[in-house]
């Protein structure tokens, strides 16, 4: 079977890079069409309509980009409604995760479930047939021995490999990522070349239009509280759990002679723990909800580097197995500020060896 035989479907967003994607796909001989998804629910409030988030009113204008770009390519173009799937599972994942004191990583979430997961089953049962499914992402995925594995991008600036720890094998096996020998720069320079609408467009750097998610929470659920130090003492006052995360020193408002950030977050009592900066310190990490992509399982101990955070400068560190589904991740010297609510993701030089999520930090 020749590309030419195949078609796949690249999942577009209005922006540079999926554009250039579906360009790449074409030069190479397959079939190409467009899928974009539809996620915007206009109901959660007013947000602004800027143009370098992820979730916002600015959608309309993404998918009229989308369809010119797909016109300019000669190629079919399709709209998926994913918007309930999108709040109930990206949108009310991330409340919870804040209303429970911790930080979560929405796209990690979005990418599993919603870009590679929905978006393809709702296309298909619209009609819409296709081989592959392919995106912008700067990663790179293949076949070792009886594996799919994922692998870091070549340009290592851009390496977006930390968001996508959490697909299948099955997921792996129909999935193409023509950016990942490219760097961002030859892409802008390819769609500047080639003249294509989306060549100038700015990066997406938010979740969420205008930065501020307090609009997806009711009143009630945000409660002031007190700020304490890690002995009980009260400090402060703080105007409700989810404005922070740990790690934070701006925004605290309280006087004292020494920096202070917070190190902890207890929802319980509705506290916000504040320290010093060697209170952020930690080696150990407990890891849940794991999902391993260059293994099929832990069974002894494995020397890795990790990321704690995808700007986080990965740190030499052994995973421990813990039992289903766990993990113990010791760093070989103290990280800081591990955030609870965010995904660790282990690698083996390029490969992707698999990735958790961080239920906290071990201060010994």
């Amino acid at each position: 079977m020749t590309r030419a035989d195949l078609t796949v479907a690249v999942g577009l967003s209005g922006g540079v890079d999926s554009s250039v994607a579906a360009w790449v796909l074409k030069q190479e001989g397959y079939n190409v069409i467009g899928l974009m998804m539809k996620i915007y629910d206009p109901s959660i409030g007013t947000l602004p309509a800027l143009k370098d988030a992820c979730f916002g009113p600015s959608e309309n204008k993404d998918m009229e980009t989308a369809s010119r770009l797909c016109e300019f390519l000669g190629i079919p173009f399709h709209c998926i409604d994913l918007t309930k799937e999108y709040r109930s599972i990206v949108l009310e994942y991330f409340r919870q995760q804040y209303l429970s004191g911790r930080t979560p990583n929405p796209c990690v979430v979005c990418n599993r479930r919603i870009k590679f997961d929905f978006l393809i089953k709702k296309a298909r049962a619209a009609g819409i047939s296709f081989d592959y499914f392919a995106t912008g992402h700067y990663a790179r995925v293949k076949k070792l021995r009886d594996r799919f594995v994922l692998m870091r991008s070549m340009d290592p600036k851009k390496d977006q490999s930390y968001f996508l720890y959490g697909l299948s094998q099955q997921q792996l096996s129909r999935i193409l990522f023509p950016l990942g020998e490219f760097s961002k720069e030859k892409v802008r320079e390819l769609a500047r070349s080639i003249g294509l609408p989306t060549a100038e467009r700015p990066e997406s750097q938010d979740f969420l239009s205008g930065g501020d998610y307090s609009l997806l929470f009711r009143a009630q659920e945000i409660k002031p509280g007190d700020i304490v130090d890690i002995h009980g003492n009260v400090l402060g006052r703080h105007k409700g759990i989810i404005f922070y995360t740990v790690g934070q020193r701006k925004g605290l408002g309280i006087s004292h002679p020494d920096p202070l950030y917070v190190t902890r977050i207890d929802p319980q009592s509705n506290r916000i723990i504040v320290g010093a900066k060697k209170d952020l310190e930690s080696r150990k990490v407990l890891l849940s909800n794991l999902n391993y992509i260059s293994i099929s399982s832990l069974t002894a101990p494995m020397e890795v580097t990790a990321k704690i955070r995808y700007r986080h400068r990965e740190a030499p560190a052994t995973l421990y197995p813990q039992g289903k589904n766990k993990a113990l991740l010791v760093f070989h010297s103290p990280q800081r500020a591990v955030t609870p609510g965010q995904s660790a993701v282990f690698y083996s030089g390029d490969y992707v060896v698999g990735g958790g999520i961080i239920e906290q930090a071990i201060h010994q």
